[in-house]
């Protein structure tokens, strides 16, 4: 399962946000995983990498659904305060809506 705040839905269900950065201890997913997402349905993993927090690009932001960078960082700030330089951080790619071939 693959939760989001509900203020999020909307654009992963348009096709607007395509991607999530997560800071977790340890990596949880891998590319080609179909996931649940609550309030929304299916969505395939397509990649799964680690990235630094400082990495991050004006590309990661557009695909995560924020309009720079820098309110990218400021959301993982927000909610992840010191976790963010001190626990690994990865880059998860998605499609959504899955197809019947893509479920299984």
């Amino acid at each position: 399962m693959l939760l989001f705040k509900k203020k999020f839905l909307e654009p992963i269900a348009s096709g607007a946000k395509r991607q999530t950065v997560r800071i977790w201890p340890k990596r949880r997913l891998r590319a080609g995983q179909v996931e649940f997402v609550p309030g929304l349905g299916k969505v395939l993993v397509t990649a799964f990498e680690g990235v630094r927090p400082d990495a991050l690009t004006e590309e990661d932001a557009r695909l995560d659904g924020f309009a720079s960078r820098e309110a990218l960082l400021a959301e993982l700030r927000a909610l992840y305060g010191d976790r963010l330089e001190t626990l690994p951080c990865f880059r998860i790619r998605f499609t959504f809506p899955v197809t019947p071939d893509q479920a299984k």
